[in-house]
């Protein structure tokens, strides 16, 4: 199974639009089942003193339907404050309680990094690669970074860049073939 994470608890997210692209573009392109977890839609009740000592069943969960059976992830990471959004850091937190050594040991990554400005969030990338790389997973070397994503869509949302469009396809078959 191949699972696309929207890294973002903000209800307003314009990665989301992306997130959902690739998450349809996935599925459309191979017979392995494809699923979207967006943290924005999730329940946020894992954040206590005692989360490291006793998982929450709400991340128990998400681990079981979303991560532990997955062998290969599609992660759309918005910048905030220069670099990754404290959202996914704590989600990936969250889920190393339980199963830590099977929740990313061995499994594939690619990585999307969105951005409003220029950098289309390349130190965040950075840091997920880091976190990535020290919890076994095995990241995509072709990081895709996706600059002034305001002008990429339109006032209802869609995605409207054919080149970015483009890319995006490329990174999904790039993370099929990895």
């Amino acid at each position: 199974m191949i699972v696309v994470i929207s890294g973002t608890n903000n209800s307003q997210t314009k990665s989301k639009i992306f997130a959902s692209y690739l998450h349809e573009s996935l599925q459309k392109k191979t017979d392995v089942a494809v699923k979207l977890l967006a943290l924005d839609e999730i329940k946020h009740d894992y954040f206590y003193p005692d989360m490291y000592q006793q998982q929450a069943s709400s991340i128990t969960d998400l681990q079981d339907e979303f991560i532990l059976p997955a062998t290969k992830f599609m992660i759309v990471s918005p910048e905030y404050n220069g670099g990754m959004t404290g959202a996914l850091k704590l989600f990936i937190d969250a889920c190393s309680v339980r199963h830590y050594q099977t929740s990313f040991r061995g499994k594939k990554v690619a990585l999307v990094g969105t951005a409003t400005g220029r950098a289309g969030n390349l130190r965040g990338m950075d840091q997920l690669s880091q976190i990535m790389n020290h919890v076994g997973a095995i990241v995509m070397p072709n990081k895709l970074p996706i600059s002034s994503l305001n002008t990429l869509i339109n006032g209802e949302n869609e995605l409207i860049s054919k080149s970015t469009i483009k890319l995006l396809d490329q990174h999904v078959a790039d993370l099929i073939a990895f």
